[in-house]
């Protein structure tokens, strides 16, 4: 079968829909696994004594691997054919779940979140590319819209899950509840799931391009969490930031050389992918710094218990969704920009609220307002970037879009966690305000920013 005979085979599968459905349950795991630990975080911190570099990294080094080995994975995909990659990095990542669950040691802690990030690296690109070529036309758009509601709703979901399986089986439970779902889910998509072939020829395997964009962004986040303590005009961070960027400019050269690179480079050239690839990186990051900042101030400063503080993020998790589908519904007419802008701006008056005045109502009122921001960018950023792509760009464009996702993800911790770091080792509350004051600036500068790099219309190239 021909790779275009293979193309119209997938997008009239006629179990597209269900197979969607089964890699929305994988990719939800992955998603969960970002906020569903950060609820957990301040009993990890008791029960294994971490230290506040060990918290930051129980997120990061899950997110930096994930991003950093993304279009790697992506890669394979291309390599061996997308249902291998699925399969083998989901089991991957519900093998290093049980091992995460287990973990007696911040050593073991941080290691398995590695693993974990290794088999999501594997499983999200190879399962989004799937997602882009069984589905054509409006019908690409609505499941792309299901997609990014997962992202951004199913982050939400994540803290209210978790408060519910810490306070009651306990911390380590946040990571065994992916044992059984994983290899349920593993049994279904190895029925449901259409065979996939490769390219031809095929292409080489960029490891030298994996090694520098993973150990530049791992330099970075290192700069970033060392600052909290040490200080951020000093020659030693200004050093690793400095070293952060020859690395960056490193990868972008071999790139442009490798016979067969990690990544086009040209295509972050394409004002939609550029634009899509910001606008994802801000969605997260602002995500999680709300979610960081927001657990640890109601358990660690105001005392409350996990399913307490739990149950004040259902409502964000509530806005987050309809965010994300208002978004979905006026995308189409309004086209990309003025979403965009409204939505950076929207997530700056809400973390604007707790800047302001850090009383438990105005923290949930300013976080679910954010929400509603973040929610309706996962869509804009998911549609720009990917909603105009050639079939044969999709594993590659999917991949750019999750790297910027999870490298998001690892900067927004990693500076809130170093901002706020006063408040992590005292009863004061300044560091927590200054931390939502932080992503409060940086939502408003995200919106100029936007204006510039997103497309007017969905058509606009």
């Amino acid at each position: 079968m021909t790779t275009h005979e293979t193309q119209q085979a997938l997008t009239s599968h006629p179990l597209r829909w269900r197979i969607l459905a089964l890699l929305g349950i994988a990719q939800l795991m992955l998603i969960l696994d970002v906020t569903v630990v950060a609820i957990a975080l301040p009993h990890m911190e008791t029960d294994l004594g971490l230290s506040r570099a060990a918290i930051t990294w129980t997120v990061s080094a899950y997110t930096l691997t994930f991003g950093g080995l993304m279009l790697l994975g992506g890669r394979i995909a291309d390599l061996i054919g997308a249902k291998r990659v699925v399969l083998t990095g989901l089991l991957i990542f519900t093998a290093a779940s049980l091992t995460t669950g287990l973990a007696g040691s911040a050593e073991m802690l941080i290691g398995g979140r590695i693993a974990q990030g290794v088999g999501a690296a594997l499983l999200s690109p190879a399962a989004l590319s799937l997602v882009v070529t069984l589905f054509t036309g409006d019908e690409r758009n609505k499941a792309l819209g299901v997609w990014s509601a997962l992202g951004g709703g199913g982050a939400a979901l994540g803290v209210l899950l978790g408060g519910l399986i810490t306070a009651g089986p306990g911390w380590p439970w946040v990571f065994f509840i992916n044992v059984p779902i994983g290899l349920a889910v593993i049994a279904a998509l190895t029925v449901v799931l259409p065979a996939t072939t490769g390219q031809n020829p095929r292409p080489q395997l960029d490891i030298l391009g994996a090694v520098l964009v993973t150990a530049a962004t791992a330099t970075l986040i290192y700069a970033l969490i060392r600052a909290g303590d040490h200080g951020w005009l000093t020659l030693t961070t200004g050093g690793l930031v400095l070293a952060a960027a020859i690395g960056y400019t490193a990868f972008t050269a071999w790139q442009k050389k490798a016979r067969s690179p990690l990544m086009d480079v040209t295509m972050l050239a394409r004002r939609p992918v550029a634009g899509g690839a910001f606008l994802i990186l801000m969605a997260t990051a602002l995500m999680v710094a709300a979610f960081f900042l927001g657990t640890f101030y109601f358990q660690h400063a105001r005392g409350y218990g996990a399913l307490h503080t739990g149950l004040l993020f259902l409502p964000v998790a509530v806005i987050t969704m309809l965010g994300a589908h208002l978004t979905g519904t006026l995308i189409g007419r309004l086209g990309a920009r003025p979403l965009a802008i409204a939505a950076l701006l929207i997530a700056a008056a809400g973390m604007a609220v707790p800047a302001i005045t850090l009383q438990p109502l105005a923290v949930t009122a300013g976080v679910s307002i954010a929400a509603a921001g973040t929610g309706a960018l996962f869509v804009v950023a998911s549609a720009t970037a990917l909603g105009n792509v050639a079939w044969h760009e999709a594993g590659i464009a999917s991949g750019i879009v999750s790297t910027f996702h999870e490298f998001g993800a690892s900067i927004g911790a990693a500076v809130v966690s170093s901002v706020a770091a006063a408040s992590f080792a005292s009863d004061s509350l300044t560091g927590f305000g200054n931390g939502f004051l932080v992503a409060a600036i940086a939502s408003a500068v995200g919106a100029v920013i936007a204006a510039v790099l997103t497309p007017g219309r969905p058509a606009d190239h």
